[in-house]
């Protein structure tokens, strides 16, 4: 996923999010891109992102492509969301005109994830 290098427009959602590849544990055969913006986020109920079926059977490419009016969600080399930018769009439809960063991590629980609980013994080891 991607957060802005610096938060100039804000703390989050302001400054934006972009959610490359998210997968939820009880929801195993899906993968989940998605936007958040001041205008266009989950806590409002206006959240913009796209979900790709049957992702967990192989190995799979997760990409997107970022231009100066879109940011196109790509698996396997097939576009399965886009967001585009307004044309009279503010920082807070689309904040994505400066530096982000890319983080890679897997979390555990959650507002989300952990919505239908957490095995925690999958995790136990030696």
């Amino acid at each position: 996923w991607m957060l802005p290098t610096e938060w100039v427009y804000g703390g989050w959602p302001s400054s934006g999010e972009i959610d490359i590849l998210e997968h939820v544990g009880y929801d195993l055969g899906n993968i989940h891109g998605s936007v958040h913006t001041a205008a266009f986020n989950h806590l409002i109920g206006t959240q913009k992102g796209g979900t790709w079926t049957t992702a967990v059977e192989d190995w799979h490419v997760y990409e997107i492509v970022w231009s100066e009016d879109k940011i196109e969600f790509v698996f396997d080399g097939l576009k399965y969301f886009e967001f585009l930018k307004l044309a009279d769009a503010t920082y807070e439809e689309w904040p994505f005109d400066k530096d982000f960063h890319l983080i890679l991590n897997i979390a555990v629980g959650g507002s989300w994830g952990g919505l239908k609980g957490v095995d925690y013994g999958a995790f136990e080891g030696n």
